[in-house]
């Protein structure tokens, strides 16, 4: 069974900056591109940080009062050292969150996730940007037509992992949602094809109706024999 990885989905023409970009040059790039995030990269290409609008705007949030406070939280102190950076050095946010090109998508979707990012930059094990994955690349997997699921589900599930039993099962999608039915010979072959079913890229939902045998899953303890004394 194939698993899909960043490196399938995201888009290689990327558009970064050097760290000494200054602060027009980054707001015009956003407009211009129509993106709302720039990554920044060293000299050989390593993805130092990342300046968003959000970054840039801090010079309009706080024109004019930029002094920090002394009893100001680390975050607003932060933010307010912005509004004075001239270049993506001092703008960006670092260490920036990237995954890595081999990442597999439900891990990249669950980093995008905790640290509330919409994008991220993908790097090589190296660390250099290689590509950048929106929300949208991620979703792009559930894209996938009905008969391609079919197909992996038929032989990256049953016929991989089920070899005996997989012409027991029929197999039908519809719009992702994947249905199961007939008869395999042992419950833990009905379970694994239904655990494994989910885990194909592309399927919505799985329903299963598949029927078993015998339950291999019991385990019948015998009874010791009285002993009398």
């Amino acid at each position: 069974m194939r698993t899909w990885k960043v490196g399938d989905v995201m888009t290689r023409d990327v558009v970064s900056v050097t760290e000494n970009a200054p602060y027009r040059e980054l707001v015009d790039l956003l407009v211009e591109k129509r993106i709302s995030a720039v990554p920044v990269v060293d000299d050989v290409g390593r993805v130092t940080g990342v300046v968003s609008e959000a970054d840039l705007l801090r010079k309009i949030e706080y024109g004019g009062d930029e002094q920090p406070r002394i009893f100001e939280r680390r975050r607003r102190r932060d933010e307010r050292a912005k509004a004075s950076a001239r270049t993506a050095c001092g703008l960006m946010s670092s260490p920036p969150v990237v995954a890595l090109a081999s990442m597999p998508i439900p891990d990249a979707a669950r980093l995008m996730d905790d640290n509330h990012v919409k994008r991220l930059p993908v790097t090589d094990d190296s660390g250099r940007l290689v590509g950048i994955a929106s929300r949208g690349d991620l979703l792009r997997t559930y894209l996938r037509s009905d008969d391609d699921i079919r197909a992996e589900v038929r032989t990256g599930v049953l016929r991989t992992y089920l070899i005996d039993e997989a012409d027991g099962v029929t197999v039908e999608v519809d719009d992702g949602l994947v249905k199961l039915s007939g008869q395999v010979e042992r419950r833990s072959s009905a379970e694994l094809a239904e655990r494994l079913t989910r885990e194909v890229v592309g399927v919505v939902g799985v329903t299963s109706t598949l029927s078993y045998e015998f339950d291999d899953r019991r385990v019948d303890i015998p009874k010791e024999p009285f002993a009398a004394f």
